[in-house]
């Protein structure tokens, strides 16, 4: 184990089920936060501990280990896990009778958090806050509901159930990627929208979760919003540093989305566009795919970091808790089953 300084501000993908001899040197690298895994990552819940073991034993601090487990098909981890249903289907259940949409909004967030952190995941990057307008199919049923008030409430049922797994939450894609029909892994979507709409509508379920203090993370979106700036969210002072950091008061982790998406392109190479999004504002950047560009990133990021930032990624990695009670997990069990 390297006892080293606070892990770095790039999360990378891996190749495989298992480690490699240069994923580990890689892991070892000051610059490097931790790993995001994907379903080429994923075998079996024992083939998964092992690998998450092997990767908390190389660091310390440890290195931070994420996926995306939203459910519906955004889910990585299926076999020997819960197949979660998607968001949509808490806020129908809503609709028919809040009490139950809430109930099994956190259940879902608390069986899926349970699963993840009994096999070394620390952080699986949802809820989604987007709204549900009819306009994104990469969105569609990821989303909650269309109402804001409705995400508002349903993202914080599902955020009790994860902290009560001991996981903190991410909420994402700020400012919101509801609007815009483009998907940003293909093409850099524009939400020519003003201002004023998407405050009351796209930023609301932030607005009010960042209040009430439910959100540790922030993922932000490959989405450019004119009514602020002409670049993407992701890589904008302005979206970061102006609206969430001091507008919202959000003073947890920012997260940019994956800089191999095309949405990122415009600032350049996977190396100009990992500092665009630090010097945007970002406290952790994300190569999920692209791994030959790794070393062109780690480059291009050298003395990019900032204390401010290490110390919030340090917070995030000491919020993360013991998975709950076995019977805990029965009851939510039982409540996603009806």
């Amino acid at each position: 184990m390297v006892d080293e300084q606070t892990p770095g501000p790039l999360l990378v993908g891996l190749h495989g089920a298992a480690l490699t001899g240069a994923e580990r040197r890689l892991l070892q690298h000051p610059l490097v936060g931790g790993v995001v895994l994907f379903a080429r990552n994923v075998d079996t819940p024992a083939q998964l501990r092992t690998l998450t073991g092997e990767i908390h034993e190389l660091r310390w601090p440890p290195l931070l280990i994420t996926v995306d487990q939203e459910g519906g098909r955004v889910q990585r981890c299926l076999d020997g896990f819960t197949r979660l249903p998607p968001a949509r289907v808490y806020g129908r259940r809503y609709d028919s009778c809040r009490k139950t949409g809430l109930a099994s909004a956190r259940a879902g967030g608390l069986v899926m958090a349970t699963e993840l952190r009994r096999v070394g995941i620390d952080l699986s990057f949802a809820p989604v806050l987007d709204l549900d307008l009819g306009l994104s199919g990469v969105i569609g049923d990821r989303a909650f509901h269309e109402d804001p008030a409705v995400v508002t409430v349903l993202a914080g049922a599902w955020i009790e159930g994860m902290r009560a797994a001991g996981m903190p939450a991410t909420g994402k894609h700020f400012p919101g990627h509801g609007g815009v029909m483009l998907d940003s892994h293909l093409d850099l979507p524009v939400d020519q929208r003003p201002l004023s709409e998407l405050e009351q509508r796209d930023m609301l379920p932030y607005t009010r979760l960042i209040d009430q203090g439910a959100l540790d993370a922030v993922m932000t979106a490959h989405v450019v919003l004119p009514a602020m700036d002409r670049l993407p969210a992701s890589l904008s002072p302005v979206w970061v540093r102006g609206v969430l950091r001091r507008q919202l008061g959000f003073r947890g982790v920012v997260v940019a989305d994956d800089l191999g998406m095309e949405g990122a392109a415009m600032a350049g190479g996977p190396g100009q566009r990992a500092r665009a999004a630090l010097a945007a504002g970002a406290d952790l950047v994300m190569l999920c795919n692209e791994l030959d560009a790794i070393p062109e990133v780690l480059s291009g990021i050298a003395d990019a970091d900032e204390p401010e930032a290490a110390q919030r990624r340090l917070l995030l990695q000491q919020s993360i808790g013991a998975p709950p009670p076995a019977d805990l997990e029965a009851e939510a069990r039982a409540v996603l089953r009806n």
